[in-house]
């Protein structure tokens, strides 16, 4: 039974995963105020990736899915900002959106289903491998992840942060509910060659 609630949008240019880190440097009014109310409620914000529009515009076009994202620690940064790390939670579908005055968006949303657990087949057992050992390489980014490397969805999910893919390409993954076929496109791509330069 698909549940619906109502989330305020964060609108970025990139795409937060289920069980995946997030760190934002926060300085408009709108967005310090819905940190505040999620740190006092200990409520979610949803991510959404920009299709057009700007991080800072008021009017933005925003993928029809994204990720509920929960704070799980902040501090001041040296320029003074809120810095906050999140984690993604759970997916969602956008059904409605609409603005507030101070220009936050707001969402009603359908709660999609978790991965459900999925043993990562032995085909795919390097991926897991090489995540134990890249994870801890890329130092305070993946603090507050909780570690799943036997996981199909799990391991599809980090690579799908840690591959150098476009947008639109961790959309489409985020959108892939089957998490082996999220497993096998990830795959895929991880052996691409990278674009080589022209000089």
């Amino acid at each position: 039974m698909s549940v619906t609630s109502e989330l305020p949008l964060f609108p970025l240019n990139t795409v937060l995963f289920p069980g995946g880190p997030l760190r934002l440097r926060i300085f408009e009014p709108r967005y310090l105020d819905m940190v505040r109310r999620c740190l006092k409620t200990s409520g979610c914000f949803g991510v959404v990736l920009i299709l057009e529009g700007e991080e800072a515009g008021a009017a933005v076009n925003v993928a029809g899915s994204g990720t509920s994202a929960r704070v799980v620690d902040f501090d001041t940064l040296p320029d003074g900002l809120l810095g906050i790390d999140c984690l993604g939670e759970q997916c969602f579908r956008v059904l409605r959106r609409w603005q507030q005055e101070d220009g936050l968006n707001l969402a009603e949303v359908e709660s999609l289903p978790d991965d459900p657990p999925c043993a990562l087949p032995a085909e795919f057992a390097h991926l897991g491998e090489l995540l134990r050992e890249l994870l801890p390489q890329l130092g305070e980014r993946y603090a507050h992840v909780v570690a799943r490397y036997e996981d199909a969805g799990w391991v599809a999910n980090r690579w799908a942060e840690v591959l150098p893919l476009n947008a639109a390409e961790q959309q489409q993954l985020l959108e892939l509910a089957d998490p082996l076929a999220r497993l096998a496109q990830v795959a895929a791509w991880s052996t691409r060659q990278p674009p080589t330069e022209h000089v």
